[in-house]
């Protein structure tokens, strides 16, 4: 599309009543999930749906699009029971507490949070998705800077770089303080069939494997060699969207600069790695979320998983076929060609508040407590973010889940895998407000036009300025 056609697309883009951060992608969480049809309190357009929503000054108010986390955060700090948190918070049985469950994917509760703050309804904390948590980081309106709770930096001597600096404004009053704060690290790695990369790449450890994989080249050259041995029966990673998100970490350069779309050189390397993947039936052409992806692994016909920490006890467990299931046992997981990350959460406070001290305690008890966390790393189980936590629990053989540890041979320690990824992830001036919407147009360019239409690096370019023209119109795409 030439520079008039995209005119045309922002005028027309402009017109319309969508959200210009839409993604470009399927709707999901963090965690990749669909919207949760078991709500505490579903926020519906145009209405407030129980009376604890509005203003109240007693009741100390938590939003999160589902119940996978929040709960169980207000449970640690609370001293309740994990079992029973999620129906007690639904029937608001926690005393001075309300949960609003929104019942969505992660990608929609920015639009619900819009919604509560113009009904101005009561909000104290909220969750926000790394990908689009600068949207309300960045507003002092909406959020503000954890020392005005009177929470400084050294309350968090042992957090995860990453998370650091996604959790710091880079815009407004607040520009250079902390704003959110993480609870977890949700770095990656790569899952793989041990008794399949002994047969077809001739590796026995985890070690091996990583020296097997341990780059991109490497990477595609391991692929192409079970590729052939194989007939293309077998591909050694699950799909583009997983691919994606170790590749996209590895920019150098953030996605927008001084407002224009910025194209680096990891894009064309990217999507000429995805190529040699995809016509060599390296990749499964499956999509990301699909029954076929998750089937993929217990079938054999895939090999390995990109996933991180949280994604262990989630769409893994189906990929293996569950506990017990036929390739339960037969798994081991490596570093991967690129220390990354995948999804994440990060905690904020509602600039109008009227629950500090509330506030200020469950972001305490949840992000600085260093007993709390380990306490909350082994119950839930979760990969904490304080790296002497899980140093900690790691370096004394910690079993933090025994359904999952049994996925692994020997039942590998799967956090220790990814210690290392943890710690290595630089986000430093990379993170900007529309990384979720262009990472997604850009992906769908690749899919669409490279990979699928077979068309130039050049036409791809253009496909993905158009989608992205679209999706962000107040950005330079030119």
């Amino acid at each position: 599309m030439n520079t008039l056609k995209r005119t045309l697309a922002l005028v027309a883009t402009l017109a319309m009543a969508a959200t210009s951060l839409a993604s470009c992608g399927e709707k999901k969480d963090d965690k990749g999930n669909d919207a949760q049809t078991t709500t505490a309190a579903k926020v519906d357009d145009g209405e407030k749906t129980t009376e604890a929503d509005k203003k109240d000054e007693k009741v100390f108010t938590v939003a999160a699009w589902n119940h996978d986390d929040a709960p169980y955060l207000i449970a640690q700090w609370k001293g309740l029971s994990f079992d029973t948190i999620v129906g007690d918070l639904a029937d608001d049985k926690v005393d001075g507490v309300h949960f609003i469950d929104m019942g969505t994917g992660g990608g929609q509760a920015a639009e619900k949070y819009d919604q509560m703050f113009n009904n101005n309804e009561d909000l104290d904390v909220y969750f926000c998705e790394a990908d689009w948590a600068l949207k309300y980081i960045n507003d002092d309106s909406r959020t503000m800077a954890l020392e005005d709770l009177g929470i400084g930096d050294d309350a968090f001597p042992n957090i995860y770089s990453y998370t650091d600096d996604i959790g710091k404004a880079t815009a407004g009053a607040n520009a250079g303080k902390r704003v959110g704060i993480s609870w977890q690290a949700a770095a990656g790695g790569f899952a793989y069939r041990a008794d399949l990369a002994e047969e077809y790449l001739g590796v026995k450890t985890p070690e091996e494997m990583q020296d097997k994989i341990g780059s991109w080249d490497k990477f595609v050259a391991a692929a192409q060699e079970v590729s052939e041995k194989t007939n293309k029966g077998v591909a050694l990673a699950d799909t583009l969207g997983g691919l994606w998100q170790a590749y996209a970490c590895g920019r150098t350069t953030p996605w927008v600069k001084d407002n224009k779309v910025e194209i680096d050189a990891s894009c064309e390397d990217f999507a000429k790695t995805a190529k040699a993947l995809w016509d060599c039936g390296g990749i499964t052409k499956n999509t990301q979320w699909s029954d076929e992806w998750k089937a993929a692994g217990v079938t054999g016909n895939c090999m390995g998983y990109f996933v991180s920490t949280w994604g262990f006890g989630n769409f893994f467990m189906d990929a293996v076929g569950g506990v017990g299931g036929e390739q339960y046992g037969k798994w081991a997981v490596c570093q991967g060609p690129v220390p990354y990350y995948w999804g994440g959460t990060w905690m904020v406070v509602n600039s109008a508040t009227d629950n500090k001290e509330e506030a200020k305690a469950l972001i305490l008890s949840a992000t600085s407590d260093e007993a709390a966390m380990k306490d909350y790393a082994v119950k839930k189980p979760e990969y904490v973010n304080n790296s002497k936590v899980m140093d900690e629990l790691i370096s004394s053989d910690t079993v933090f889940n025994q359904d999952i540890s049994g996925i692994f041979v020997d039942n590998q320690n799967y956090f220790k895998a990814l210690a290392d990824n943890a710690k290595k992830i630089n986000f430093n001036g990379l993170i900007t407000p529309y990384d979720s919407t262009l990472k997604g147009c850009f992906q769908n360019a690749v899919k669409d036009k490279y990979l699928d239409g077979g068309a130039t690096w050049e036409e791809t370019v253009e496909e993905f300025l158009d989608k992205a023209a679209e999706a962000a119109p107040d950005l330079d795409v030119d």
